[in-house]
């Protein structure tokens, strides 16, 4: 068996701002649009400098099938478009945009005709929605399964990082928008089934889908047990179901969306109005004010937590997401993106990192590993540079959730090190395919 009911770790949950609903920050100065927001081809940029831009107004088309169009979040004056350092390292072009203050809306935006799956998928696709629980795969595409049978769309309402209630609040404030959507995915896509799979440290989140939902709808409420949230852990805990190396949900017969990609979708069936906000939990010891903030896509993180009262001492730390699978940043002038969910500004207790000491063999990494992988092992290949040894260890299975390094008492960089190994590995292929 792969999966165990209680692999995994418990973390901390400080869900300090579960119970603040979003507010709308004002719109800032200026905005900079990465390209390339989501898993797949980045955008190809549709406007140049100079060009005045409306709030929905394309300002970037698919790059290819595993793509997404982007949109312009403010009104205003395209004034740059240069190239933008990415945190995996790539580059993408990055369109700044002036804001005039007015937020004037794209005359074009109108509700989308949805009368079939075709159609419904096309629609999805000019929205620009992609995961909005922070992978970033494009949406459209997931819907898109051709001939492959789909007896169940399982809902991502998890949420297991620490720290971060976006998704809570959207089960809390857009209940109506999650309904209506999963009646159009029934609609269109006809899954057999529907379950909300939501971690049981949301009692009031239960609550209210238990009573709102229809009927047909399951609510399996979840132990809390980071990473519930991961797809193929997810999967398992509700349907028992395995999704082989290199497969995907739909290999075993199911879709997997977050709940605030499902709302959104319902807002745009509604309004037209593609993806230009995104609403981001913002917190850490080093905030002010952490709350949940509405904001335009592309806003410069200090913005965002200088609205929530800026800092209260130096953060020691800054993290796109979580503190279990976040990336920090070098710069708080980076802006938030499609798949951003939260920004946290840590103190110097919070980041604190332990010394590194030798390994002691205990296995708790193995054991506490959700795939079971031994990350003890690849670090030993990472570290010889055996590539061959990566590939019989399944590194590329790792999922960088992070609890082998949480649980490891000698705090070595596992999870780092099976990031690495992934690369080794990708490009040692790469290599080889080119030979």
């Amino acid at each position: 068996m792969l999966f165990s009911k209680m692999k995994g770790v418990h973390t901390p949950h400080r869900k300090h701002t579960a119970q603040m609903p979003a507010v709308r920050m004002p719109v800032p100065q200026t905005v900079t649009i990465p390209l390339s927001m989501h898993i797949g081809a980045p955008a190809v940029c549709c406007v140049k400098v100079g060009d005045m831009v409306k709030v929905g107004q394309p300002i970037a088309t698919p790059g290819g099938f595993v793509s997404s169009p982007i949109h312009s979040s403010v009104s205003g004056k395209v004034t740059k478009i240069d190239d933008f350092l990415l945190s995996n390292g790539r580059t993408c072009q990055a369109v700044t945009i002036a804001t005039d203050g007015e937020q004037s809306v794209w005359e074009e935006i109108a509700p989308p005709t949805v009368t079939d799956l075709a159609s419904f998928i096309e629609a999805v696709k000019q929205s620009g929605v992609v995961g909005l629980g922070g992978a970033g795969f494009p949406t459209a595409v997931k819907f898109s399964i051709g001939e492959k049978p789909l007896d169940a769309l399982v809902v991502n309402c998890a949420e297991c990082e620490p720290y971060i209630t976006s998704d809570t609040r959207t089960m809390l404030d857009q209940t109506a928008q999650i309904i209506e959507e999963i009646a159009l995915v029934k609609t269109y896509l006809n899954p057999a089934r529907v379950i909300l799979g939501v971690e049981a440290n949301k009692p009031e989140c239960i609550a209210k889908l238990k009573t709102e939902v229809p009927s047909d709808v399951e609510v399996c409420v979840l132990p809390s047990v980071y990473p519930q949230g991961g797809e193929k852990v997810l999967l398992y805990h509700t349907l028992g179901r395995i999704v082989p190396e290199g497969k995907l949900p739909i290999d075993v017969g199911a879709i997997v969306i977050n709940c605030t990609t499902l709302a959104f979708i319902a807002s745009y069936m509604k309004t037209g109005m593609p993806l230009v906000e995104k609403t981001v939990t913002v917190d850490g010891a080093a905030v002010v004010h952490p709350q949940n903030v509405i904001v335009p896509i592309g806003t410069a993180m200090q913005d965002v937590f200088d609205f929530c009262g800026g800092f209260n001492q130096p953060p020691k730390k800054v993290l796109y997401g979580g503190p279990m699978m976040g990336v920090a940043v070098p710069s708080t002038d980076l802006p938030v993106m499609k798949n951003t969910n939260a920004i946290l500004a840590l103190s110097a207790k919070e980041a604190y990192i332990p010394a590194t000491t030798p390994c002691i063999r205990c296995g708790n990494c193995i054991t506490h590993c959700p795939l079971k992988l031994n990350p003890q092992a690849i670090s030993r290949a990472v570290e010889s540079g055996n590539v061959e040894e990566l590939g019989r260890l399944k590194v590329n299975l790792c999922m960088e959730c992070g609890c082998c390094s949480f649980i490891c008492p000698a705090k070595r960089p596992l999870v780092q090190n099976n990031k690495l190994g992934k690369g080794m590995l990708a490009a040692a292929k790469a290599k080889e395919k080119k030979n």
